[in-house]
């Protein structure tokens, strides 16, 4: 009688079982609330005089009491912490908690930008609307990031792949129509892919060192293809157009959720498909369990009949093209033209947030949101407020990454596999 473990038994569930957090993180996360609830009730309460803060929601002015508003969030924010230093939350009650202490925070922060700003309004659905655009191609780079890691591969390419997607979507747009544009990205986010995959998985080359050459090597590539070819001649291959808006019927005239969600051109819309599909996936299906398994213990998936190689060539191509749509978002999803380095940084930000996610599909898009919105709160600022430096707001997108990897997340365990390379026996 054979003796191997079945399927089911090679992964390990990274979901910590604990109904409390642990009293090393019950006492960190009561800081973090703490001081949220110090700068609203201290800082910001002492600098905000007096006046109506005005809030804007889908055309409708919400006027709310500055500096009484600021107090109470304050208060409430502390009692929070409060909470969580002797009591804790419990697991599931944690993300609400920290969801509530932030949009209260926020709406203190809001309320002191409107008493000191140039435009005493300040739009919320507009400023979320913008949030969530920003985030498309950061969940798109997470998504395609966890793709890898859960198979064993780390992907620090995900840059690479976008700007090789941003860039291949503009040339196919221009000499086809917009939307061929597309297939283009995704050609070329997998070409990436596959430089990834042989390298690390065939020839064994260290993954970290290896996604930092093909970053270098997409921009290099991409430079020099936009001077030879778009440069001279933009009319015929760097003008691919926009993708439409696609208002879904019914949906987008509910008041704010439609506005928000279901007026977007199709990456958007593919974007929700496939944060469903990888997470269904990945957690439901059969294929997704071998993918877990690959990325935890290759070995005694390898005893059971998985073909390991054959599976992480597979999820890294696919995760790759995912990155390349993302790409694509920043030329035809929306200025209309590719330039040198467009994707600025965002497959790094799109890396951290496959981390503070904890390598789930849901945990990192909603970091990707959080990132998006840091992105779009700076934005907002430099014209709303001159209150705090232009430095200092430029800043923002990246200490808000680095705060949340480094200080929110806590110990957290990459797939055991993740960046090990398998050799088959």
């Amino acid at each position: 009688m054979s003796t191997t473990a079945p399927v089911e038994d090679l992964t390990v569930d990274h979901e910590v079982v604990d109904t409390t957090l642990s009293s090393r993180s019950r006492i960190l996360r009561a800081i973090a609330y703490a001081v949220l609830g110090l700068i609203s009730l201290v800082w910001l309460g002492t600098a905000v005089d007096g006046g109506t803060a005005h809030l804007v929601f889908d055309g409708h002015t919400v006027g709310l009491p500055a500096k009484a508003t600021v107090i109470v969030v304050g208060i409430v924010i502390l009692a929070i912490a409060a909470w969580q230093g002797v009591r804790g939350f419990g697991r599931r009650a944690t993300p609400w908690a920290a969801g509530i202490a932030f949009l209260l925070f926020m709406v203190a922060f809001f309320s002191w930008v409107s008493t000191q700003g140039t435009n005493p309004a300040i739009d919320v659905v507009g400023l979320l609307q913008n949030s969530i655009a920003l985030s498309v191609p950061l969940i798109l780079g997470a998504l395609a990031g966890v793709m890898c890691e859960r198979s064993g591969v780390i992907n620090v390419a995900i840059e690479g792949q976008m700007l090789a997607g941003a860039w291949a979507a503009a040339l196919v747009g221009s000499v086809a129509v917009t939307w061929v544009g597309l297939f283009g990205a995704l050609a070329a986010g997998a070409f990436m892919g596959v430089l990834l995959a042989l390298f690390s998985i065939r020839y064994l080359v260290n993954q970290v060192v290896l996604g930092v050459v093909l970053n270098v090597l997409a921009a290099g590539l991409t430079g020099f293809l936009f001077d030879a070819f778009m440069a001279n001649d933009s009319e015929k291959f760097n003008q691919p157009g926009v993708l439409g808006e696609i208002d879904i019927p019914l949906l987008h005239s509910i008041p704010i959720i439609g506005p928000l969600f279901f007026e977007a051109n199709i990456v958007v819309y593919l974007t929700y498909i496939l944060i469903f599909g990888v997470d269904v996936a990945l957690f439901r299906t059969r294929w997704g369990l071998r993918t877990r398994a690959i990325g935890e213990h290759p070995k005694a998936a390898d005893t059971v009949g998985i073909k390991v190689l054959a599976l992480r060539y597979r999820n890294v191509l696919i995760g790759s093209a995912i990155a390349g749509l993302g790409g694509a978002y920043f030329t035809i999803g929306s200025v209309g033209g590719f330039a040198k380095g467009i994707t600025s940084g965002n497959g790094f930000i799109a890396l951290a947030a496959v981390i503070f996610g904890r390598w789930s599909p849901r945990g990192a898009t909603a970091a990707a949101l959080l990132f998006g919105f840091a992105i779009a709160l700076q934005n907002n600022l430099s014209i709303n407020t001159h209150a705090i430096p232009s430095y200092l707001l430029a800043m923002l997108p990246y200490v808000a990454t680095i705060i949340a990897v480094a200080g929110l997340v806590g110990k957290v365990r990459a797939p055991a596999a993740d960046g090990e390379p398998y050799v088959k026996q």
